[in-house]
This record gives C-alpha cells, sequence and structure tokens, in this order.
C-alpha cells in the first residue's frame, strides 16, 4: 500500500520566519563566525568554513528550538496533562526546558545506554525521568505515559512545528553568513536538516546543502536511495545523537525536496573532526557536532575546494571522560588527514 507524501508547504519560507520571530524571545539567536584557521582553509583549497554555533544554544544543542516551538503550540488543557519525550539525552533535555519555559510538567524516557550525564541535565530541567531499554521500549515507554497521563508527546524530529523550529537555525546562519556556497548538517532523524535544508534552499537554491551520517546509522541515505522512509535493523555507533532507528515521512521529504547528497563517515573519522574542533576552532563538542566538520575534511572536501561553507555545530553536550576518550580515539586519524594534506 503506498500512501500519498507528505504536505511541505507548511514549511514555507513565511512560516520560518514567523516561528523564528515567536521563538526569539526565549531562544538564543547563536553565534555565526568563520573559522580562523590557516589549517582548515588550506585543507579546503583556500575555502572558508562559517560556524553556526548551536552548541552554545539553551540545554546545549539545536533541539531546544524544535522542542520550545511544538510547546508552544500546546493548548492549556495539553499543558495541564504534561508533555513526554523519547531520547537519547539531547531531545529529552530540551523537551525538558520547553516545558518548564510554556508551565508544563515533564516525563521523559531516556535510552538506558543514555550518557549519565545527559540523564542529569534533563533531571536538572525539572524532570521526572523514566529509564527504558534502547528503541521500541522507549517509544513504547513514551505511548504508554500519552494513554495513562494524556501527556503530549514531544517527538525527537518528525513534526512540521520540529522542522519549523529548526529551520530557524538555517535562516540565522543565512542571513550572518553572506554568500554561502554550500551548508554541512549532521543527520540523526532528520529533525535538524529537514529545517536547515528547507530555509536554505528556500533563501539561495544555488547553495548545496549536503547532510552527513555515521556508517552505522545511515538512515536517511536509504530513504532517499530508496524513495521512502525507512527502518533500520540496528544502530552502531559513537554519535549515539546521530543514531535514530528510523526516518519518518515529512523528514523524508524535507530531505528529498532541499538536500543534494547525504555521505557517510566511520566513527573514527567522526572522532576526527571532534580533534579538528578542538585544535583548530578551541572548541570541545559531541560526536554529532565533529561529524560535520569531518565531513568537510574529508569526503566532501575535493568539492568545497575554495568555497564558503557553513557548518552547523549542531550541540555539545559530552562530559569529560567521553571526550577524552573519544578525542584519543579521532587524533592518529586527523594526524593522518593532516599528513596526507601535506
Amino acid at each position: 500500500m503506498t500512501h500519498a507524501a507528505p504536505d511541505t508547504s507548511d514549511i514555507s519560507l513565511e512560516a520560518i520566519h514567523a516561528n523564528t520571530d515567536t521563538l526569539a524571545r526565549d531562544v538564543r539567536r547563536t553565534p555565526c563566525l568563520t573559522l580562523d584557521s590557516g589549517v582548515v582553509s588550506d585543507m579546503l583549497g583556500g575555502g572558508q568554513a562559517v560556524l553556526k554555533l548551536e552548541c552554545f544554544q539553551h540545554t546545549g544543542t539545536f533541539k531546544a528550538r524544535g522542542a520550545l516551538s511544538v510547546a508552544r503550540g500546546l493548548d492549556q488543557a495539553q499543558l495541564t496533562r504534561g508533555i513526554t519525550a523519547a531520547s537519547a539525552g539531547n531531545h529529552a533535555i530540551a523537551a525538558a526546558w520547553a516545558a518548564r519555559k510554556v508551565g508544563a510538567s515533564a516525563k521523559v524516557v531516556i535510552q538506558s545506554n543514555a550518557n549519565p550525564f545527559r540523564i542529569a541535565l534533563a533531571k536538572a530541567q525539572g524532570a521526572e525521568v523514566v529509564i527504558k531499554a534502547p528503541g521500541p521500549d522507549t517509544f513504547a515507554e513514551a505511548e504508554r505515559l500519552m494513554a495513562e497521563e494524556g501527556r503530549h508527546f514531544i517527538h525527537p524530529f518528525e513534526g512540521p512545528l520540529t522542522s519549523l523550529g529548526t529551520a530557524g537555525v538555517g535562516l540565522e546562519l543565512m542571513q550572518d553568513a553572506d554568500d554561502l556556497d554550500a551548508v554541512i548538517v549532521s543527520i540523526g532523524g532528520g529533525g535538524l536538516i529537514s529545517g536547515v535544508a528547507a530555509a536554505v534552499k528556500q533563501i539561495n537554491p544555488a547553495c548545496k546543502v549536503y547532510g552527513v551520517e555515521p556508517m552505522g546509522a545511515a538512515g536517511m541515505q536509504k530513504s532517499l536511495a530508496g524513495g521512502g522512509p525507512v527502518t533500520l535493523d540496528g544502530v552502531n555507533t559513537v554519535a549515539d545523537s546521530l543514531g535514530a532507528p528510523m526516518t519518518l515521512p515529512l523528514g523524508h521529504a524535507l530531505c528529498a525536496a532541499y538536500v543534494d547528497e547525504v555521505v557517510l563517515l566511520d566513527d573514527d573519522m567522526i572522532c576526527a573532526g571532534m580533534v579538528a574542533f578542538q585544535q583548530e576552532a578551541k572548541l570541545a563538542v559531541e560526536p554529532a557536532a565533529g561529524a560535520a566538520l569531518a565531513a568537510a575534511l574529508g569526503p566532501l572536501r575535493a568539492r568545497l575546494s575554495g568555497l564558503k561553507t557553513g557548518i552547523i555545530v549542531c550541540g555539545a553536550n559530552i562530559d569529560v571522560a567521553t571526550y577524552q576518550m573519544l578525542i584519543t580515539r579521532g587524533l592518529p586519524v586527523y594526524d593522518a588527514l593532516l599528513a596526507t594534506h601535506g
């Protein structure tokens, strides 16, 4: 049985502007800075890397935008019953923050393999946290909370309000960085790239939009190749924020309309991207953010030579011990990149 493609017209440029204006009093307009690194510029053939620093957003990631966009759309009865979410960590933190902003309670479900640092951050935002096994069990518990407690489910990556929220990242980038030739966005379930790509392409159709996924969680690449959403048999990547087990119709449709290509990286290269951020930008980021710069310096390097490229630095919620481990893993790969280039 085939289903009609979802309507993407709700994610119009006019709607993106309106939603971004509505969120402006609570969401930070994050900095947009050209990376001052001769090493990166040289590797990009004299090109520029422009960083959109969503790692400085409330809750430490871009997730605050989509979560608040959804929360702002709830009526009083829904606010009274509260919200729930299913997450590997970052979305739960953002959903709890958004609930607090609109005066609702939050009971969020976090995967048992989530970093304890992120669980603590969700609790610090005032959420009651329920721990469940990764994948179906996490979503099933959120569904139970919807059915038994009447809580509104804030989806981690799917829905028009989520994409309108994340589209603010692309809108701000295009307003603050003139004449971008390309934009690179990491992909989990597609919530970030669906919004960013919609904004970028409607402002400048000539600007390329590249997505990047881990080899062990290549859902969007498979979706685009197959012409529809997919569910993965399993996920295996150090970039837990990019480990969505499926893609869904609206995210897929927006990516099919606006994303030029999705490239894949192995985990070692993702860790090398974290090293590049540390060495060249003095930024400590999580693997999902490292993937975007790694894609620029790896599989996309030749195509970006001499160009001005926006890179979405999507988040930095990572504890010291895990950061040290991943940086140590990525350092030889980054050194090899430099040696090969030199």
